[in-house]
């Protein structure tokens, strides 16, 4: 999926994974997020989490994302929640602004990469990126698929994913131990929020064939692949998260 055919299937979406604004708020409560605590959001796609959680438990931060596209409906939404003093948005590389110099006031109370670790070409790197960006006593939220169960092998082909890209709940458990994580909380997606994500999206480029029927960016076999994986596959073996975790001391 290019960036291009991101930003076309998405267009209609707040929300940028397989998650309601419900258990967006619920994640909150689960953080025990509080006024003032400091936010880095990577890959924030439409800034949904951080206005959000900035508008509602009066918190401040940065988010970061490659598409100019995205960031550009996260300052309209910000606006529209009240929060475009106290949430700024970057155009750029994820990885390579966490990178940065980030030590001391820098850090962040909460550091979040809710459904992109590819940043850090899979979760135990985007973890080792993270980490430096993280205040003493602060938190991580990583958003990760894993398998329901393990699938058939011509399900990889059909998802675009290969066997090792994502891991049982306990081998991404087993995942976070090796990053030098803790696990102390999660909120899971369930099949409905993976409808409401996907199927939405048949909806979005189906509406942009009949205003581009040339489709020069592939949109028509982009939605047809993606509605028979998850109808054949993505529905019953992938799963998906936020994970909440804590440097190991």
């Amino acid at each position: 999926m290019s960036l291009r055919q991101h930003e076309i299937a998405e267009a209609n979406h707040r929300i940028l994974n397989p998650f309601t604004l419900g258990k967006l708020l619920l994640l909150a409560e689960v953080v025990r997020v509080r006024p003032g605590q400091r936010h880095l959001d990577l890959c924030c796609g439409k800034g949904e989490l951080l206005s959000q959680w900035a508008a509602r438990y009066a918190t401040a931060g940065v988010g970061v994302d490659i598409s100019e596209v995205f960031l550009a409906a996260a300052r309209v939404r910000a606006g529209e929640l009240g929060v475009a003093d106290r949430v700024r948005f970057v155009h750029g590389d994820a990885a390579r602004f966490v990178a940065g110099p980030l030590a001391g006031p820098d850090r962040y109370d909460l550091v979040s990469c809710v459904g992109a670790t590819w940043i850090g070409n899979g979760l135990v790197g985007t973890i080792g990126l993270m980490r430096p960006a993280v205040a003493d006593g602060g938190l991580l939220l990583v958003g990760e698929p894993y398998w329901i169960d393990l699938p058939p092998d011509e399900a990889y082909a059909a998802l675009g994913m290969d066997p090792d890209d994502f891991a049982s709940l306990a081998g991404t458990l087993d995942r976070f131990t090796a990053a030098g994580v803790e696990l102390v909380e999660m909120v899971l997606a369930d099949p409905d929020d993976w409808d409401r994500y996907v199927a939405s999206q048949w909806w979005t480029v189906t509406e942009w064939l009949r205003a581009n029927p040339s489709d020069s960016d592939g949109m028509r076999g982009f939605r047809d692949d993606a509605r028979r994986s998850h109808l054949a596959y993505g529905r019953r073996y992938l799963g998906w998260g936020v994970f909440v975790l804590r440097p190991a001391a």
